[in-house]
């Protein structure tokens, strides 16, 4: 176990898909004693994991993590740190309780600054991708931390944060009210509104049109109200960014759109919506 500790603490956690540095999650944990169990009881002891099919794409992996108990329990490295703001405590195998993530919902977010950074959602040689909730409330940011081992995708640490109104937060807190606030919603988009669609008479090509606000409000997608998710897979996602695009995608319904933000004389304005849904 203490080569397990040893090895956490020189892990370099990706940032929180953003700019700046954040501390890092396992900085703390040598001021932690040291679990009393032997090397015997480890994970890695009790039985030899092997590779899924489902560890080649991370987004095949989180599914399986979230719906199957057992593969949840033999995928978690405990002991699992938990950081709730500078406080670390551990998370035994035996108080894990199953965490279905988001699969319970019918749908998921995504964030990013950049198109092509959309493209590294199929990306099959990562090695370190984070989960994030994000509450729109709070608000508050749970991220889950994961790490490709040995071909094996791992969850080895949890944290519990604000999210920085200085930073992300800002268009945080501006997507919160623009979901649930017509009226600053209407506000806060251009007009024409680009718009891009799925060609009605023919699905393999798209449409490329503008909305004005009344047709904005007659086509809108539902918009997530409480939480948002977000899977860094690498994308920058920095504080400063001017440019935020937000992908609502339906699990197993094929329901997918991206709403395109830009922020303008520090004004946050909704300048592209596209709607993909299958």
């Amino acid at each position: 176990m203490k080569r397990v500790l040893i090895e956490l603490l020189a892990v370099v956690v990706l940032a929180s898909c953003g700019g700046k540095k954040m501390r890092d999650p396992f900085a703390v944990m040598a001021q932690l004693p040291e679990p009393d169990v032997p090397v015997a009881d480890s994970l890695f002891a009790k039985e030899v994991l092997k590779p899924l099919e489902a560890d080649e794409l991370f987004d095949d992996f989180i599914f399986n993590y979230a719906l199957d108990k057992t593969l949840q329990k033999q995928r978690t490295r405990f002991p699992l740190p938990y950081l709730d703001g500078d406080t670390v405590k551990t998370i035994e195998e035996k108080e894990w309780k199953h965490d279905y993530l988001f699969a319970t919902q019918n749908y998921y977010t995504l964030l990013f600054d950049r198109e092509s950074d959309m493209e590294l959602v199929g990306d099959t040689t990562l090695h370190a991708v984070q989960v994030e909730w994000i509450s729109l409330v709070e608000p508050l940011r749970k991220k889950y931390y994961f790490e490709k081992e040995k071909g094996m995708w791992m969850l080895v640490s949890i944290e519990l944060s604000p999210v920085d109104k200085a930073g992300r937060g800002d268009f945080i807190s501006f997507y919160a009210r623009f979901a649930t606030d017509s009226l600053f919603q209407g506000q806060h988009i251009q007009t024409p509104l680009q718009f891009i669609t799925i060609d009605p008479d023919d699905e393999f090509s798209v449409l490329e049109t503008t909305l004005g606000i009344n047709q904005w409000y007659a086509f809108r997608p539902p918009m997530p109200t409480d939480k948002l998710t977000n899977i860094c897979y690498g994308q920058s996602n920095k504080d400063a960014s001017n440019l935020k695009i937000l992908k609502v995608n339906g699990i197993g319904n094929g329901y997918s759109n991206s709403l395109y933000f830009r922020k303008r004389a520090g004004e946050w304005q909704l300048y592209k919506y596209e709607d993909t849904s299958i």
